[in-house]
């Protein structure tokens, strides 16, 4: 039995998430005319273009503190990229909720 521990992050360097990546790359650089100065290099500079690009190669949920607002012109946004290409989010709460999380401070 393998004893290594599991990674704590997956792998980002598969075809498949360097293909949605790129497509993702793709989109948001053609509507970055749109946008507010600097929000393609910011999106593309962090980790969010790689979370959506992975998501969509294992159909995965994005979780994610921002809500969609397609009129917003200020940055690119996580829920708007995901809505473009089918990939399913909730926000934090919305999580938090379905799963019934419950804080309870110790006494």
């Amino acid at each position: 039995m393998d004893q290594r521990p599991r990674p704590l992050f997956l792998e980002e360097s598969d075809q498949a998430t360097q293909t949605a990546f790129a497509q993702v790359a793709q989109h948001v650089a053609s509507t970055a005319p749109q946008m507010k100065a600097g929000a393609l290099d910011e999106f593309l500079g962090g980790a969010d273009p790689w979370l959506i690009a992975k998501a969509m190669t294992i159909n995965a949920t994005v979780v994610t503190h921002e809500q969609l607002n397609l009129a917003v012109r200020r940055k690119f946004l996580i829920p708007n990229v995901c809505q473009h290409f089918g990939v399913q989010f909730v926000d934090t709460f919305e999580l938090l909720n379905a799963l019934e999380a419950r804080f309870v401070l110790g006494g």
